[in-house]
């Protein structure tokens, strides 16, 4: 399926802001940059004039430059090789891709090749869900990993020691990139699936539940992440800023989920509930 690329040349405050306002218009994959940032959405999901009235909302307020191009479907890995950089979380984490050297002195080593998928651990978001996992307890666990992107929360899932691990994704290609992953992790005890959690999950519960996405989904799914979450379960969400922390908390409580913890990293947050 071929995508829209729109390139912004912005501040870094205005890029924070206008990734934010284009996830809830359908865009799933940023690539930022000192001089801003580009976006991408499949052609068929582009709406020109909902991202015209996301411009002209900040246009006023930051110096914005954009332009629109249609692709060719991208290749995830030729684009990240270019600057992609190994990442290092809490000193005991590296996140690299195969064409790096493995490092003995990090606890935790993840190989991740993105393709087509999102979440090398570059993104504010998914750097904060892996340090919440590093500080919760896997040992034994089930664990539901939805929207799974290129699979790096399931895999650090597996390298703490859960039990089982089962990946969402709704992209074909996305659900194939995470088992390639999984399969250079070799992380035997999860697996990928293509869907919803409502098409996958029946019956099945978990003791946690992570979900990186964005404002909308999360807020739609959440009574689903609760129908999946055993009594005094976790459930971890990130993929929105930290504005929309009441959003969220509030749905949640809806559902008896209560907030715990929570993190902030440039602008963007992770919080982390437990079914009560």
């Amino acid at each position: 399926m071929d995508f829209i690329e729109v390139r912004l040349i912005t501040s870094p405050e205005a890029s924070d802001i206008l990734i934010a306002e284009l996830s809830e218009i359908g865009f799933t994959m940023f690539e930022e940059d000192p001089s801003g940032f580009k976006g991408y959405i499949e052609g068929n999901a582009f709406n020109k004039s909902l991202f015209d009235d996301v411009i002209k909302k900040y246009q006023g307020v930051f110096p914005i430059e954009c332009s629109i191009e249609e692709i060719k479907k991208i290749n995830w890995n030729e684009e990240w090789e270019k600057n992609f950089n190994p990442i290092e979380i809490n000193g005991i984490c590296r996140i690299r891709a195969s064409f790096h050297p493995y490092k003995p002195e990090f606890k935790y080593d993840i190989v991740i090749n993105p393709k087509m998928s999102f979440g090398t651990g570059h993104h504010s978001t998914t750097a904060l869900m892996i340090e919440f996992q590093l500080e919760q307890e896997y040992k034994g666990k089930y664990v539901a990993d939805i929207g799974c992107g290129t699979g790096i929360l399931s895999i650090m899932a597996a390298k703490l020691g859960a039990k089982k691990v089962v990946g969402l994704e709704i992209e074909d290609w996305s659900v194939e990139n995470a088992r390639e992953n999984v399969a250079e992790n070799n992380s035997r005890d999860v697996q990928i699936y293509e869907g919803t959690v409502g098409q996958v999950f029946t019956d099945e519960v978990f003791d946690i539940v992570l979900a990186n996405i964005n404002k909308n989904v999360l807020l739609e799914e959440m009574p689903q992440y609760k129908k999946i979450l055993k009594p005094k379960g976790e459930l971890l969400l990130s993929g929105f800023y930290k504005e929309d922390i009441i959003d969220i908390e509030k749905r949640a409580a809806q559902f008896g989920l209560e907030k715990k913890d929570f993190k902030i990293k440039e602008n963007w947050a992770a919080v982390l509930f437990r079914n009560d």
